[in-house]
């Protein structure tokens, strides 16, 4: 019944995510792993666009934020980070780390270091971005 509509769908390891035409998301499969989104689904209106990682998603709302859900250790935990996500335009991911390009062309990320959420060693070049492939 809720999955009628559906505009975009997404999928880490072990979960989906599918945006609905009134932009809404509904989440499921494994929890720890996004399928459990509860904790995030007041938050979770106007969604433009949904990234998976391995185990977690970040959304892109129309106001340019973010809301993250999933597993921490695979970008699912954006807090450290969260008051510089405004006016993104672009959320890309690794297998455990998101990078958003905001519209100042500046870049975010968060998640495992390992895998590229931390970019703070190269963050002076990362001016003027208009697009991460």
């Amino acid at each position: 019944d809720q999955l009628t509509h559906v505009r975009q769908l997404v999928a880490t390891s072990y979960a989906f995510a599918a945006i609905l035409e009134d932009e809404s998301v509904v989440t499921w499969g494994h929890p720890h792993s996004g399928g459990d989104s509860s904790e995030v689904q007041h938050q979770l209106r106007a969604v433009q666009q949904v990234q998976a990682a391995d185990r977690a998603f970040a959304a892109i709302l129309l106001d340019g934020s973010v809301v993250t859900w999933g597993n921490r250790h695979s970008g699912g935990d954006c807090s450290e980070v969260q008051d510089r996500l405004r006016s993104v335009k672009q959320i890309l991911a690794t297998k455990c780390a998101f990078a958003a390009v905001l519209g100042n062309g500046s870049v975010v990320t968060w998640g495992n270091p390992e895998y590229g959420g931390d970019s703070s060693k190269v963050q002076d070049q990362l001016k003027g971005v208009r697009q991460v492939l």
